[in-house]
């Protein structure tokens, strides 16, 4: 481990690291007992097409989760799309700007307006008090996003989408093996939505799944999920290709099998990093809630720069110049991002939590593949960059009120 970082490339050495390390490397299992299972789908030459591992693995979900139905797809994105269309939304949805393109993408996709809410700044959420005064006439449904694996206030959003017969749905894709009051996310809102992609916790290569309490929404998302077909020659509505292939599901059965494996590496990574960044001037860690069920997937830090003496954009390039990809997030905001930019030029003014993290929030590498003495190296450099920063920064105000008394 390194102590003195003085060699590093930002003084015009080398690298922290010989090699990357990044934001969402994939987490992989026993790689016997997926290659075991590779080997058996080849045996059997079904490779999709609701193969045996695909039905075992939306079993196994939706066990854990404690739901009905679990549909698993060939992504998230799709998985969302198809729960906008099974849904039958029209008009508009209420949903955050702060979060990843696919979930505004989901809804215009089906020519349904996503009209952005703002955030509550203490969770990153979006904020049930804003979801309240966007709603109009055309308002169809909420779209809440549990970011960071943090729920949504899932029960102020329920009470208003009751209140206004409003359909309820949750983009789920950062939240695997989290709770909410101590009930699993999963079976809140008429359906939620996860991200099985490499870059997340849990994956199966590439993949997604919807999981839902209603037994006849869950019966037209797998409709959906495959053309439309409701048995050999029989399409009984529009669909499109959705479906997980067996080598996809056979990764999430192995990944599944070390579950707990991975959480506890997040858990220890993120403990390490609160311990090595604790007391750094305009550096933020998010906190978990220890009393719920968390993945601890994201580690994410909010940059303070005029307590830092230096911005998230600096402190991000000084990262890579060590070979440490942090990531900025979600960089610049959906509403600023095309087609809704020019659609609705003026969405920022009513979104001013959003705008102001947009520049503050940054994520830094974790998983199975970051150990202890990584996030060591990558807290000190994180902390020399401010100790420098904050140096410069009062040299300059002392030699500027040296120069104007």
């Amino acid at each position: 481990m390194k102590t003195c970082l003085s060699d590093l490339a930002i003084f015009g050495g080398a690298p922290a690291f010989a090699q990357e390390l990044h934001v969402g490397r994939p987490n992989i299992g026993d790689r016997q007992r997926l290659l075991a299972r590779i080997n058996d789908l080849l045996d059997r030459r079904w490779l999709t097409n609701n193969g045996p591992f695909v039905q075992e693995l939306e079993q196994r979900i939706a066990d854990l989760l404690g739901v009905k139905h679990c549909i698993a797809t060939c992504n998230g994105t799709v998985a969302l799309e198809i729960a906008v269309r099974a849904l039958g939304l029209t008009g508009e949805a209420i949903v955050p700007a702060f979060t990843f393109i696919a979930t505004p993408h989901a809804l215009q996709w089906q020519d349904i307006t996503p009209v952005f809410c703002d955030i509550d700044p203490m969770t990153h959420n979006i904020d049930p008090d804003q979801v309240a005064r966007m709603i109009t006439p055309r308002t169809t449904a909420i779209l809440g996003v549990h970011l960071w694996g943090r729920p949504c206030d899932v029960g102020a959003l329920t009470e208003i989408a009751h209140r206004h017969n409003l359909t309820l749905l949750f983009d789920a894709a950062h939240a695997f093996r989290s709770s909410y009051k101590g009930q699993m996310i999963g079976g809140f809102g008429d359906v939620e939505v996860f991200s099985f992609h490499a870059t997340k916790f849990f994956n199966t290569f590439e993949g997604g799944a919807a999981v839902t309490q209603n037994d006849e929404l869950a019966a037209r998302i797998r409709l959906m999920k495959n053309f439309g077909f409701a048995g050999y020659d029989n399409v009984t509505s529009v669909g499109t290709n959705a479906k997980m292939s067996e080598i996809s599901a056979a990764m999430g059965l192995t990944g599944l099998e070390s579950l707990d494996d991975f959480v506890a590496a997040n858990r220890r990574n993120y403990i390490a990093y609160r311990a090595g960044l604790q007391g750094t001037p305009g550096l933020q860690l998010i906190v978990y809630d220890e009393t719920e069920r968390c993945n601890y997937q994201y580690v994410v830090v909010e940059v303070d720069k005029a307590a830092a003496g230096i911005s998230r954009d600096e402190l991000v390039r000084i990262l890579h110049a060590e070979n440490v990809l942090a990531r900025r997030y979600f960089y610049p905001g959906c509403h600023e991002m095309e087609p809704y930019r020019s659609y609705f030029p003026h969405a920022g003014l009513l979104l001013p939590e959003t705008n102001r993290l947009t520049q503050r929030v940054m994520c830094l590498p974790t998983g199975s593949a970051v150990g202890p003495e990584d996030v060591e190296t990558v807290c000190c450099i994180m902390r020399l960059a401010v100790e420098n920063s904050r140096r410069l920064s009062n040299s300059l105000t002392a030699r500027q009120e040296g120069l104007h008394p």
